[in-house]
């Protein structure tokens, strides 16, 4: 078995010193477009890669290697506003609430997208809640590699194949800066936790994902029990919050 790992940067706003925040080589397809200059340059990153990742996938197919390999797709965050780029602009999130840095579904969610010729159904769907450490567990099982033992992630294999799959009781998320914020998703349910620092107050959001996807109502006073639930889950997993 091998394995390759891609990691395109692009889409994102420079980081080298000096720079203005979104440029790019050339604008592609989209130099003449009547958009801002930043939105010509992400949307040129976007068709860069997607060309790229089309490359690799015919080199595959060259080599008679489609059938034996698993390709997944996915991102390490919402959109960013970095370099002048307006996530709304593409509306790049859709319904979904906050952006990268935000604990909220904007911030966190991001599309995964598996390929497989003959083995993983085309054009399927799956609602299946995992996390980038599953990534690890699903590769050893696809490769028939054993699974490292003590550690958190669950393969995700079973669900590519349309089998039944294990779920993890929950998922957590820990980010230090604005002021520290958490979050913690069991089935529909997510807290959110904001400013918990020192001079926290313990307040927890609470959002039933599948009635509230934007997570624009709070429902922790209509469901105490439900925080009292999830609040475990994050002690559990690092602590109290006002350490």
């Amino acid at each position: 078995p091998f394995f390759l790992y891609l990691p395109y940067t692009i889409p994102h706003a420079n980081n080298q010193a000096g720079s203005r925040g979104m440029e790019v080589p050339d604008q592609g397809p989209f130099a003449g477009e009547d958009w801002p200059e930043q939105e010509k340059n992400f949307a040129a990153m976007v068709w860069r890669m997607d060309r790229d990742i089309g490359r690799a996938i015919d080199r595959l197919k060259q080599h008679g290697l489609a059938g034996d390999t698993l390709v997944v797709f996915s991102s390490d965050n919402g959109p960013h506003k970095e370099g002048g780029h307006d996530p709304a602009f593409f509306d790049s999130n859709g319904p979904l609430r906050g952006i990268k840095r935000d604990l909220y579904e904007g911030g966190i969610r991001v599309p995964t997208i598996a390929w497989w010729p003959g083995r993983i159904a085309p054009g399927r769907t799956s609602d299946h809640i995992s996390a980038f450490y599953d990534f690890l567990p699903t590769a050893c099982e696809a490769a028939g590699a054993p699974i490292p033992a003590g550690i958190d992630g669950i393969s995700y294999l079973p669900e590519l194949l349309g089998k039944p799959q294990r779920e993890h009781e929950y998922l957590y998320w820990k980010f230090g800066e604005q002021g520290g914020k958490q979050a913690v998703r069991a089935g529909r349910w997510k807290a959110v936790w904001l400013g918990t620092g020192k001079k926290s107050d313990g307040r927890c959001e609470l959002y039933d994902l599948e009635a509230d996807l934007g997570e624009t109502t709070d429902v922790a006073e209509k469901h105490p029990d439900v925080v009292a639930r999830l609040s475990a889950f994050a002690n559990q997993a690092q602590g109290p919050r006002s350490i």
